[in-house]
C-alpha cells in the first residue's frame, strides 16, 4: 500500500498517483458521511523541503540476478516511521561501492532513501563484468526489490541515478522497470555504438583505457573480454559482431519503454566526453517524449560531476537533487519551469537555456571550398583531437583546448581550407558537419576532418573534431564522405578566422589507411557550421 504524507508528496504528474489520490479523497468523504469535497493543497517549495534529517548509513550484501552477492550501502534517515523515496544508485566503471558516499548522504537528509551498490564483477561484488547486459539491468530490478523489502523506501517513488556505467545501467533499468519514475544519468550513453564506433571508426584510446580499468579492479565475462578485443584489434572483419552486442545495451533502442513508463529523465555530459560524446545524448534527447532535461557543459569524461563525488559544490548533482525534489516529491523548485536544455560554453559564460536541442542553433553557415586537395593520409600532419582526458579538462579548466599552426601543417599529409577573417563573435552551437567527394587508391581508409578558430598568428585552437573511416569502395571511384563531428559550444573571437582541416591519423582513433594510399578531394569540401 502507498503511503500519503504532507511530508512526501507523489510526483504530480503521473496518472497512477492521481487516481490513488482522487480515490482516497472519495473514501475518506464518504467514511465520514460527507459529500466529497475540492480542496488545494499546496506544493512543497524548495525553502520547506530544506530541513536536514539525521541519518544512518550501513553496508549490506544484496543478491542479484542469480544470487550474486552485490556489495552495496544504504543511507537513510533514522525515522523509520514513515516512507521516503528511494534512489538506487549502480556505481560507475571501475569504482568501488563508497563511490557515491558524500552526495548519498546529502540526498539522505533531504529525506531519501539511498542504495549504492558495486555492479557486478567489480571489486567485492560478485560475478562478471556483462557490460550494462541483461544481467547488470536483473541485478538493478532486485536492488530496487531488497530497498523496497528492507529499508523505509515508498514503492511508488523510485528514482535511479548515476554516472557514466551507472548512468548507462540506470536508464536501461527505467525502460525495463515501470517502478522507476525518474532518472539523472550523468556522463553516459544511450548509444553505444555511435559512442565506441562513431564514423565507423574504432575509438581505441577510449576502449584501451576501459578495458585496463576494467582488468584491473574486475574480472570482465568472456563474451566481453572477446567483444573488447575485436574493438581493440582495429580489424574490421569482426566488427559485425560487437555491433548487436553494443545495440542490446543501447536504450535508445527502447526509447518506446520509457516514453510509455514516462520516466522523468535528466541528461548530463561533458562537450569533451572521452567515452560516450554529446551528439549521442542529445540524440536521444530528442526522441524523449516525457519530462526530461538536457546538460552540456565544458569537460571531459565524468569531470563535470567529479568534484561533486567529493561533496563539494557542483552544478550537476545540485540540479540532480532538484530534479528528485521535483519530480519525486513534488517540490516546487523551479526547474520545469527553466528551459530544458541548458548548455555551458567551452568559452565561458553564463548557462544558455533552449526549448530543445533542434532550437539551439538558430542558423548555419554554408561555406563551399572549391579548392582541390590531395593526402597521403597514413603520414601525421600534427593536426589532432588531444589526449584523453587530459586536453578536455585542460579546456575545462584552464580553457586550453588543443592548439596547431595552420601554416606549418604540411601539404603533403593536411588539406587545409581556412574563411576569411570575421568582423563579429562567431558562436558555434551544435553539430558542425563537412561532406566531400573523394577518390582513393584504396579500397579502405579513414579521415579525420577538425575544425579550428584562427588567429591572426595562424595559430588554430580546436573548435571541434570528427572521424569517418570508409570500407569497401572501389579504387579510383569517386564517392561522397561525410563527417558529423562533436557537438560544441564555442565562441570563436571577431578577427579570427575559422579553419576545415583533414589527415588520415589521430591517436584517439583506429585507422584504416594503409602505404602509398592517397586520398583526393577534387572540388574541395563543404562545411555546415551552426551558429546562434
Amino acid at each position: 500500500m502507498s503511503r500519503i504524507t504532507p511530508t512526501a508528496p507523489l510526483r504530480p504528474h503521473r496518472s497512477r498517483i492521481a487516481v490513488t489520490a482522487l480515490t482516497a479523497a472519495i473514501v475518506m468523504g464518504t467514511g465520514i458521511g460527507l459529500a466529497p469535497v475540492t480542496q488545494a493543497v499546496e506544493a512543497p517549495t524548495a525553502a520547506t523541503a530544506s530541513q536536514t534529517l539525521p541519518t544512518t548509513t550501513r553496508f549490506v550484501d544484496i543478491a542479484g540476478y542469480e544470487g550474486v552477492t552485490l556489495a552495496a550501502n544504504v543511507v537513510a534517515p533514522t525515522d523509520t516511521s514513515r516512507g521516503y523515496p528511494v534512489i538506487v544508485l549502480p556505481t560507475s566503471w571501475a569504482m568501488p561501492q563508497i563511490e557515491y558516499i558524500a552526495q548519498a548522504t546529502k540526498l539522505a537528509e533531504k529525506g531519501y532513501v539511498v542504495v549504492s551498490y558495486n555492479v557486478r564483477g567489480f571489486w567485492q561484488s560478485e560475478g562478471e563484468i556483462e557490460v550494462a547486459g541483461p544481467k547488470d539491468v536483473a541485478d538493478a530490478r532486485k536492488v530496487i526489490d531488497w530497498a523496497l523489502a528492507n529499508t523505509a523506501a515508498d514503492p511508488e517513488l523510485i528514482g535511479m541515478a548515476g554516472v557514466s556505467y551507472g548512468a548507462g545501467i540506470s536508464l536501461l533499468t527505467a525502460a525495463q522497470d515501470a517502478r522507476v519514475d525518474a532518472v539523472s544519468a550523468m556522463s553516459g550513453w544511450a548509444d553505444l555504438v555511435e559512442s565506441l564506433y562513431k564514423g565507423e571508426t574504432q575509438h581505441t584510446q577510449a576502449t584501451a583505457i576501459l578495458a585496463s580499468l576494467g582488468y584491473a579492479t574486475g574480472r570482465p565475462s568472456a563474451e566481453a573480454a572477446e567483444k573488447m578485443e575485436i574493438m581493440l584489434s582495429g580489424k574490421t572483419d569482426r566488427i559485425d559482431e560487437v555491433i548487436p552486442w553494443a545495440e542490446q545495451r543501447s536504450v535508445v533502442h527502447q526509447v518506446d519503454r520509457l516514453n510509455t513508463n514516462d520516466t522523468a529523465i535528466m541528461l548530463a555530459n561533458a562537450w569533451g566526453d572521452s567515452f560516450f560524446a554529446p551528439n549521442q545524448y542529445a540524440s536521444f534527447y530528442e526522441k524523449l517524449s516525457g519530462p526530461k532535461r538536457l546538460e552540456l557543459r565544458p569537460g571531459d569524461h565524468a569531470t563535470a560531476e567529479g568534484l561533486g563525488l567529493l561533496g563539494l559544490p557542483n552544478d550537476v548533482w545540485n540540479n540532480t537533487f532538484r530534479w528528485f525534489d521535483h519530480h519525486l516529491k513534488g517540490v516546487q523548485n523551479g526547474i520545469d519551469a527553466e528551459e530544458p536544455v541548458q548548455l555551458k560554453s567551452r568559452s565561458g559564460g553564463e548557462y544558455e537555456g533552449y526549448a530543445s536541442w533542434a532550437t539551439v542553433p538558430s542558423r548555419t553557415q554554408n561555406l563551399r571550398f572549391r579548392d582541390d586537395e590531395d593526402i597521403l593520409p597514413q603520414l601525421e600532419s600534427g593536426a589532432n583531437a588531444g589526449i584523453s582526458f587530459l586536453s578536455s579538462m585542460l579546456d575545462q579548466f584552464a580553457r586550453v583546448s588543443p592548439t596547431v599552426s595552420i601554416p606549418l601543417l604540411p601539404s603533403i599529409s593536411a588539406a587545409v581550407w581556412q574563411t576569411e577573417r570575421y568582423d563579429t563573435v562567431q558562436k558555434v552551437r551544435g553539430t558542425p558537419t563537412m561532406r566531400a567527394t573523394v577518390t582513393s587508391n584504396r579500397s579502405d581508409g579513414t579521415v579525420v576532418a577538425y575544425l579550428y578558430s584562427v588567429n591572426g598568428l595562424g595559430i588554430g585552437e580546436l573548435v571541434s573534431h570528427g572521424p569517418v573511416s570508409f570500407h569497401g569502395k572501389t579504387p579510383g571511384q569517386p564517392f561522397t564522405l561525410d563527417v558529423e563531428m562533436f557537438s560544441t559550444a564555442y565562441d570563436v573571437p571577431a578577427g579570427n578566422r575559422l579553419a576545415l582541416v583533414i589527415d588520415g591519423v589521430d591517436t584517439l582513433y583506429n585507422n584504416y589507411n594503409t602505404a602509398f594510399q592517397a586520398i583526393d578531394f577534387a572540388g574541395g569540401a563543404e562545411l555546415n557550421v551552426p551558429l546562434r
